[in-house]
């Protein structure tokens, strides 16, 4: 499947946002490393959760300090960085799992690489490459108008990350500026899966609603096919990590976590889907 050479696919993460929405339903997000278990292996992974069910795919940028990641990230980013993951594969994940999937791809990273890298190497690239955008958890709105410029050019979406702790009046400052979806945090601290993800998620969604007509999608936290469910009931799209990545870091091979992460998907698919 073409990509729009050189343009974002930010239209095509919208379209796929509205389409669950039609369907009465939450999409499904999932969160996958790059480099992990290796970069082809990584590839293999986000292939397989899209095969399973999921919607969209947030390729992670491994980084040596992920303060928002839980120990399961922070273990399969060390693998990858111990790989030698490059920018370069992080973007060659993107562009071979777009292609071979035609589902919207985003980059989830912290700032200082991208700062390193350079602002517009970095969107230009990742517009090559067929993403759809970036998710930057730790770039303060007020310090985003460079980022926000060069990533409009180039057709990407911005997403911000929302947590319970952001008062209403922030809320609606992250969301004017962001773009695609709004990333909110279901609890404060790390991620990882957790035995319930609760009222305080679901009183986040409903002040960020309260700002902006963008889909609001729920993270951190959700693991199987009930928490899937139960925040389908009130968010726009569920966004699970850790589980996925669990199961490739216990699987005794590569074809074995694949089956596990495919299964897993399908089973999430379910769940969102409320009926």
């Amino acid at each position: 499947m073409s990509s729009t050479h050189g343009r974002g696919n930010i239209e095509l993460l919208s379209a796929t946002l509205a389409k669950a929405k039609s369907e009465d339903r939450a999409a499904l997000v999932a969160y996958l490393p790059a480099g992990f278990p290796t970069v082809d292996g990584g590839i293999e992974a986000v292939k397989a959760v899209i095969a399973g069910g999921a919607d969209v795919v947030e390729i992670g940028l491994p980084h040596s300090d992920p303060v928002l990641d839980g120990p399961v990230i922070q273990t399969a980013d060390d693998i990858a960085l111990r790989g030698g993951v490059k920018i370069a594969d992080v973007f060659r994940t993107v562009r071979e799992a777009h292609e071979a999937t035609g589902a919207p791809i985003l980059v989830m990273t912290y700032w200082n690489p991208i700062d390193r890298y350079g602002v517009e190497r970095f969107t230009a690239e990742l517009a090559a490459a067929g993403g759809a955008g970036c998710i930057l958890p730790d770039l303060p709105v007020q310090e985003s108008a460079l980022w926000r410029e060069h990533a409009e050019k180039h057709g990407l979406a911005t997403v911000f990350v929302v947590a319970p702790s952001s008062k209403d009046e922030r809320l609606a400052t992250i969301t004017a500026a962001g773009s695609g979806f709004v990333y909110a945090a279901s609890l404060m601290g790390v991620t990882g899966t957790r035995e319930s993800v609760g009222n305080q998620a679901q009183d986040l969604v409903r002040r960020t609603r309260a700002t902006t007509e963008l889909p609001v999608c729920v993270g951190l936290g959700v693991s199987n096919a009930a928490q899937a469910k139960e925040v389908a009931g009130f968010a726009d799209g569920v966004i699970v990590g850790s589980a996925f990545v669990k199961l490739l870091l216990d699987a005794p091979d590569l074809p074995a976590g694949l089956d596990g992460v495919r299964a897993l998907a399908a089973e999430l698919a379910q769940g969102v889907r409320r009926g």
